[in-house]
């Protein structure tokens, strides 16, 4: 008698699973890493792992209807003439001319105006539709030094130093050639058509020293009255915060590895950098121990979808948030209404992140003329101030549970967390205990 074991589910590898088994293949078949835009597609510790505690006994709730519940915020106020003052603490982060069209970056600038905050240019230079329609717009300083020139530094209303990306910190940016039109070519000085690669650092400075003295230089063209940002990477928060402070900087931009970017290689996207989650309480802390904290303002960025995350962040010891990805969303990207035309890319509406290849058929990361007919920008830049509202006002809707008439009244005591790893990258308490991962040697 024979006997045979009974047939069993064929198992996959949790390491090899499919997605790796393709990228195998394509990398042996191709001979070359694979390029993509958008952030991080791993799971990350992030703003969902955190929960609110709410007013009850021991809390006073404010009534939304009745009771103030203020959103503004100043930034750049430690040695500029002119800071930047928001109604609201959502801002929209640098997404370059030649990364998106010109529509788009219009709408940019329409969405931000209508809802009182400010919007940034990118690697690129500034366009006359975007300035025209901003008021209140940052200007990237960033090592290719694309479009950069005097005069729109003092025709911005404050100047971004970038140093590091969240989704690619101590990476270059890429503009495939497809991207670069005539337009394109002539804002950056480069040839038609052919692939560029900016640099990974300034050409001018190589430590904290040397910023300084770049700091010193920006002020002086623009008489002192320009707020400086210093924006980097989500990699070492809290001495980076810590250097571009001493190195005269008004504001911080901390970016975490789910910023998006318009091009990179992918195990760049995936492998470097921290979730954002993880960069705020160092870079919080740097400014604390410098005596800092809220002279200098900390802009986080990096996956920021809601008005929860909004709040979390601001809880946090942050002053204000910026978006990228969620933007593009609002504007129409990704948006399923042109589900077959992202069909014939061999992609989805929600996982479309070939933005380098130009074909984008929202017409918002594309060059190409017919595409970019389909952006309307009035009509873009409204539904971008309808999601800044909401994101506002569900802000509001959590700081008033907590009791606060302000979001800038929000604190790490308004927060759990619902696993270790963000209990200890928070440093709030795990949900149901007083114990910080990490706190007091434990």
């Amino acid at each position: 008698m024979t006997y045979r074991n009974p047939p069993t589910t064929p198992r996959k590898s949790a390491t090899f699973d499919d997605y790796t088994l393709s990228e195998i293949r394509r990398a042996a078949a191709t001979g070359i890493y694979d390029i993509r835009g958008a952030g991080a597609k791993r799971k990350l510790p992030h703003f969902d792992d955190l929960l609110f505690l709410g007013a009850s006994i021991s809390r006073y709730p404010l009534e939304g209807y009745r009771e103030r519940c203020d959103t503004s915020v100043v930034l750049g106020s430690r040695h500029a003439k002119k800071p930047i003052e928001l109604k609201i603490p959502i801002t929209i982060a640098g997404m370059s001319f030649g990364s998106l069209s010109g529509p788009a970056k219009e709408a940019l600038g329409r969405g931000a105006t209508l809802s009182g905050t400010s919007t940034t240019t990118g690697d690129g230079g500034m366009t006359e539709e975007e300035r025209g329609h901003s008021k209140q717009l940052v200007y990237q300083y960033l090592p290719s030094r694309y479009g950069m020139n005097p005069r729109d530094l003092r025709r911005a209303d404050a100047i971004e130093v970038v140093v590091g990306q969240g989704a690619k910190p101590g990476g270059g940016g890429m503009l495939l050639g497809q991207k670069i039109s005539d337009r394109v070519a002539e804002m950056r000085t480069l040839p038609k058509g052919i692939d560029q690669r900016s640099a990974s650092r300034h050409p001018d400075w190589t430590g904290p020293d040397d910023l300084e003295i770049k700091i010193l230089e920006l002020r002086e063209i623009t008489d002192w009255e320009k707020p400086i940002y210093v924006k980097v990477g989500g990699a070492r928060p809290y001495y980076d915060t810590a250097l571009a402070v001493k190195a005269g900087a008004d504001v911080v931009v901390v970016d975490g590895m789910q910023g998006g970017t318009a091009a990179t290689q992918e195990v760049f996207i995936e492998n470097v950098g921290q979730p954002t989650l993880a960069c705020i309480r160092p870079a919080v802390q740097a400014l604390q121990d410098l005596g800092m904290h809220r002279k200098v303002q900390l802009i986080v960025s990096g996956g920021i979808r809601n008005g929860a995350d909004v709040a979390k962040a601001l809880a946090l010891g942050v002053d204000a948030v910026s978006i990228g990805t969620a933007a593009l969303v609002a504007l129409g990207d990704n948006d399923p209404r042109w589900e077959a035309d992202y069909n014939e890319l061999g992609t989805t509406a929600g996982a479309y992140d070939d933005w380098h290849e130009g074909r984008d058929p929202a017409g918002i990361t594309t060059q190409d003329p017919e595409l970019m007919k389909r952006v309307d920008p009035i009509a873009a830049g409204r539904r971008l101030a309808n999601y800044l509202k909401v994101m506002t006002l569900e802000a509001q809707t959590i700081a008033r549970a907590c009791g606060k008439n302000s979001l800038h009244n929000l604190e790490p005591e308004d927060l759990v967390a619902l696993t270790i790893e963000a209990a200890a990258m928070a440093g709030v308490p795990l949900a149901g205990t007083n114990w910080i991962p990490g706190k007091n040697g434990f």
